[in-house]
């Protein structure tokens, strides 16, 4: 078993404990501040940011790919436009 906080299996939805050491951190304060109930919110740093990098990563890709294809695809009905206008005068 990891030490990791996020819960799998049929106990998934239950409530994580709260974390001695996490108390006093900006996330608790700002819990506190707000009167929650609880001293610490469900969640916080991920402990392996690494796939969603590769995932940023794949989807600035796609973004890219999209605007080049947007901008080239203006250039080309252009084109063709130009193309078919001096081949019907």
């Amino acid at each position: 078993m990891t030490d990791s906080p996020i819960r799998e299996g049929p106990d998934a939805s239950a409530p994580i404990p709260p974390d001695p050491a996490e108390y006093d951190t900006e996330r608790n304060a700002a819990a506190r501040a707000r009167g929650l109930s609880a001293p610490y919110i469900a969640g916080g740093r991920d402990p392996d940011p690494e796939p969603a990098r590769r995932e940023e990563r794949f989807l600035l890709k796609v973004l890219l790919v999209m605007v080049a294809v947007i901008v080239l695809s203006g250039f080309v009905l252009g084109v063709l436009a130009n193309l078919i206008r001096a081949g019907g005068a």
